[in-house]
């Protein structure tokens, strides 16, 4: 007998995705074969009829909090990392494109040669006509993570969630690679996330997901079809304030 597969638990999400898990086996850089990855990743998640938007950073090519001090002032350092997430978005279009999809980049920062500057209304509207929207340069803003651009956005957007993609598969008490006994977590409400400090986000992302009652699930994007697994429920992740 044929089984049913199960219903996506979300109909739209914004899907966080750090720059570093675009370097693959690498240490630095863009490395196509993972790129092209998460792109059929996020190809299969829109088949479930699903509106994607997907906030990209940038710390596989430069991260401002690391470049700034005493010779370059943070404002400017966070508008070279913004830089950075727009090319890491530029090359995800691409790939979802080529893959069959179609996608459009949306740029905080106005770069109009270059790519759409993003307004919430039109976002809507690629929404509506089934584009992956890839949303670059944060907010526009210094001192503002990616992380709480996610949150932002999705907000803004009316969207059901935010899939947080990491390099583990959920929220620990600790760094899992540094201490064998750090506790899982299967889920945790968002003031849980804020009063034990965990790093999976930053503070801001989380009260902002707080104050507007928006669940983070984060899973793993080194498993193959995880944004999938993780919209219809069967993914090994952990939810925040769900």
């Amino acid at each position: 007998m044929a089984t049913t597969k199960a219903k996506p638990a979300y109909r739209r999400v914004i899907v966080k995705v750090s720059g570093e898990a675009l370097t693959g086996p690498d240490n630095f850089g863009i490395h196509q074969a993972t790129i092209d990855r998460i792109a059929g990743d996020l190809i299969a998640a829109r088949a479930l009829g699903v509106s994607l938007g997907v906030v990209v950073g940038g710390g596989n090519i430069l991260r401002g909090v690391k470049v700034s001090g005493k010779h370059l002032a943070r404002p400017t350092a966070d508008a070279m990392g913004m830089l950075a997430t727009v090319m890491n978005a530029l090359v995800l279009e691409a790939a979802i494109e080529r893959l069959g999809a179609p996608a459009r980049t949306m740029s905080a920062l106005a770069m109009p040669q270059v790519c759409e500057t993003y307004e919430r209304a039109r976002a809507l509207r690629h929404f509506d006509e089934e584009r992956v929207v890839v949303l670059a340069g944060g907010t526009g803003n210094p001192f503002v993570t990616t992380d709480t651009t996610a949150v932002l956005r999705a907000a803004e957007m009316s969207c059901d969630a935010v899939l947080k993609a990491t390099n583990v598969d959920g929220v620990y008490s600790a760094d899992p690679k540094k201490d064998p006994k750090a506790k899982r977590y299967d889920k945790l409400s968002h003031q849980d996330a804020l009063d034990r400090d965990l790093k999976v986000m930053d503070a801001t992302a989380f009260a902002l997901a707080r104050e507007n009652r928006m669940p983070i699930i984060v899973f793993s994007i080194q498993v193959p079809g995880a944004i999938e697994a993780v919209l219809r429920g069967k993914a090994r992740a952990t939810v925040v304030g769900g």
